[in-house]
């Protein structure tokens, strides 16, 4: 029998943000009536390697109310204002980085006007590690992996592994596509390299038929309110994977993939 599993995806945790970027920064005080919700209501948290091994033939089985917490970018607030909600109510998670900004700041996110926001420290980055968090890679610079050539996707996703296996001598096994892209050929690359999960988006709930090198997560906003994240945990309104991507979602990616093959050839290989 099929068991849903919420993967939950949080990106900052923060007061403040622009106006581009508020979507994805939650105030700590809806984070920390989240985590409250999960708590009161009997989830079991499991890092995404957990999840993993649960899905493997023969592991171990699902907590009765599994739930699976992410967070994607390595921002500093995570160690700041997350963490100490997480430890507080005894929860895992899973901290997916970009090792090329670690230390500074997120270079990526000029278009949102937040270039100028923390990203953790490596001193920071084993702190959260030491204290049991999962650490994920997400690649190095941060970029739509789909529309590189396969050299330079290949770079980005084997040097974000080995930056981090560097940083804190253990190994590093899960990996999370920024923005969400992947191909096939991508998703080859992950597992080439060593990896043995990799989480997507999607905004769907996972499940034990589901794609451990597609893992399906719930995006949860900065305006998903308790009673949203009660619906959003029991699947209501979402799809459940494994499932197929909307025919928009296929023809977005067609194009966003063909713009990059154009400006490639106008101005060359981009360096990774």
């Amino acid at each position: 029998m099929t068991a849903r599993v919420p993967v939950l995806l949080y990106h900052s945790v923060a007061e403040d943000s622009s106006r581009r970027f508020r979507p994805w920064t939650l105030h700590p005080r809806r984070f920390a009536a989240h985590m409250e919700h999960l708590s009161a209501r009997g989830y079991q948290s499991l890092t995404l390697r957990q999840l993993e091994q649960c899905l493997l033939p023969g592991g171990p089985p699902l907590p009765e109310r599994p739930v699976v917490i992410t967070f994607d970018d390595g921002f500093a607030d995570f160690h700041a204002a997350a963490l100490p909600v997480l430890e507080a109510h005894h929860l895992a998670s899973t901290l997916y980085v970009p090792t090329g900004y670690l230390g500074g700041t997120a270079g990526w996110l000029a278009r949102e006007r937040e270039q100028d926001r923390r990203l953790l420290h490596p001193e920071q980055l084993r702190d959260v590690a030491e204290r049991g968090v999962e650490i994920g890679a997400h690649s190095h610079t941060h970029p739509r992996l789909d529309e590189l050539s396969a050299t330079e996707a290949r770079a980005e996703i084997r040097r974000s592994k080995d930056v981090l296996e560097q940083q804190l001598q253990r190994p590093v096994t899960s990996f999370a596509y920024p923005h969400g892209n992947y191909s096939r050929r991508v998703r080859e690359q992950v597992i080439e390299a060593g990896y043995t999960s990799a989480a997507a988006v999607r905004h769907a709930m996972s499940s034990t038929d589901d794609d451990v090198y597609a893992l399906a997560r719930v995006m949860v906003l900065a305006d998903t309110t308790t009673d949203d994240l009660a619906r959003l945990l029991a699947g209501d309104g979402i799809p459940q994977a494994p499932c197929r991507p909307r025919a928009r979602t296929g023809l977005w990616r067609t194009a966003r993939r063909t713009r990059r093959v154009l400006a490639s050839a106008r101005t060359g290989p981009r360096s990774p």
